[in-house]
């Protein structure tokens, strides 16, 4: 037999370019694991005082739109299974209204969500904040500055373990996940024996739920705004069970908190422990802290794959699709989203955060809805394993219309007009360096010089390295 010949110098980088790309290394009960961690996390804790403020402490019609939220969460859920099932492509939602929609509309998704979704990120990371150090002052309110700082560290943590290891923010995960569900129980059963107890104050509450003034379309939508952030995580599992579980916590801060405790406390879940368990109380905000922690590592994991596939489509720069040499994981995507997070920090404000995710967010919604639509009329022999019945996602679209035109015309907060303003931004990137692709030659010294840094390389030769 012939000696077989050695590859070239070339042939070897361009065999190991090949292998450069993302690993399919999360299971089955992995999978679970993050779809939960997304689902139930800081938005449980949080909304309650949001739904409550913006229902005007109209108990019956918080209780309504915690229900509601939770069905069109779950239409939302089955219009994004179709759309999941036919393109089942890295990046999600950005790649389904560019196959949809166009590059224009797909940019702009991209262009939002790389500030909104750290936004809920940022929100997340000071809900966690706000229970850790709670049961260190009582019943005195914890400093900003510690807080703020608390949120960081855990960003950054967060941030440098999905950089590093799938698995091991896996693990994480599935560890957090287990945690959380049963802190959740605790708060859902214990506000039932109260209920059932028949303790005469806590049953006052929901004897003349609608008495109290009702609100108007732009308070609804507000209200929505917070309902819909604790239902987040749309590629999900069954949202009846999720509905219900979301409902009893509800009843539970009800049962032992009025109304206007619930909107004046942060940590309702907290002053939820304190008249329920005051001995065991410092178990419920460590409790609610961990499972915040799991909801944040979800997330975080999962916004950097959406960075990294829009960079892929030479939307967002290059650096953001290439990936650790070592890890093979998307460690600048990761590193990008983080930093952007932590500006979110700043500010501290968490109904104000999730009230411009929630705004941001349904504009985005309707555009992934009305893809689907088009997709069916377009592409009407595309496979599809699941199919959505067809009246679904247009109610999605008219409800996304309604959370996003109602706020603006019945009661215009400069923060909406912002949002909506900064989306139109997106067009001044897109023309200049998307469609006509200009380019700077010194923005490439700078890629070359933190791929060195970063150790990362262009994934499966998808984009050619700046250092060549």
């Amino acid at each position: 037999m012939g000696k077989q010949e050695s590859d070239s110098p070339k042939d070897v980088k361009r065999k190991q370019k090949a292998k450069m790309q993302l690993k399919r290394s999360i299971g089955y009960f992995d999978g679970v694991s993050f779809i939960i961690g997304t689902i139930v996390g800081a938005g449980i804790f949080v909304s309650p005082t949001g739904v409550l403020k913006h229902s005007l402490l109209n108990v019956g019609v918080a209780l309504m739109i915690w229900i509601a939220s939770g069905l069109v969460s779950l239409m939302g859920s089955l219009c994004y299974a179709e759309l999941g099932t036919a393109l089942p492509f890295s990046g999600g939602e950005y790649n389904h209204i560019k196959r949809g929609l166009g590059s224009l509309p797909a940019f702009m998704f991209i262009w939002t969500s790389t500030f909104t979704k750290p936004a809920s990120n940022a929100a997340r990371a000071l809900l966690f904040a706000e229970y850790a150090t709670q049961p260190f002052y009582g019943v005195c309110p914890a400093p900003d500055t510690l807080k703020k700082c608390l949120a960081l560290a855990v960003l950054w943590s967060l941030g440098i373990l999905n950089g590093r290891s799938v698995r091991l923010a896996a693990w994480v995960q599935t560890v957090f996940t287990l945690l959380k569900m049963m802190a959740l129980s605790v708060i859902a059963v214990g506000g039932i024996v109260l209920l059932v107890g028949g303790r005469k104050e806590s049953l006052a509450r929901f004897e003349d739920m609608f008495s109290s003034e009702i609100p108007n379309s732009s308070q609804v939508a507000e209200a929505f705004f917070q309902g819909l952030y604790a239902y987040g995580g749309w590629w999900s599992l069954n949202y009846m069970a999720v509905i219900v579980f979301y409902l009893l916590v509800n009843i539970s801060y009800l049962t032992v908190l009025t109304p206007k405790e619930i909107v004046s406390s942060v940590a309702v879940a907290v002053t939820w422990a304190d008249r329920v368990i005051p001995s065991v109380a410092w178990i419920i905000p460590l409790s609610v802290a961990v499972s915040i922690f799991g909801a944040l590592n979800s997330s975080m994991f999962t916004l950097g794959r959406l960075s990294y596939a829009g960079s892929q489509s030479g939307h967002l720069p290059v650096l953001i699709s290439m990936l650790n040499v070592h890890s093979c994981t998307p460690a600048p995507a990761m590193i990008f989203s983080t930093m952007i997070a932590s500006i979110f920090i700043i500010p501290s404000d968490l109904i104000m955060l999730t009230n411009y995710f929630g705004f941001s967010a349904w504009l985005m919604i309707g555009l992934t809805c009305t893809s689907l639509i088009v997709l069916r009329y377009r592409e009407p022999h595309l496979h599809r394993p699941y199919k959505v019945f067809l009246p679904v996602p247009f109610v999605m679209v008219a409800m996304s219309f309604f959370l996003v035109v109602a706020p603006i015309v019945w009661s215009p907060n400069m923060q909406y007009v912002y949002s909506f303003l900064f989306m139109l931004g997106s067009l001044l990137v897109y023309f200049p360096f998307v469609y006509f692709k200009l380019r700077f030659a010194f923005l490439d010294k700078i890629t070359c010089q933190l791929q060195l840094l970063l150790e990362v390389s262009p994934a499966d030769g998808s984009a050619e390295s700046k250092c060549e």
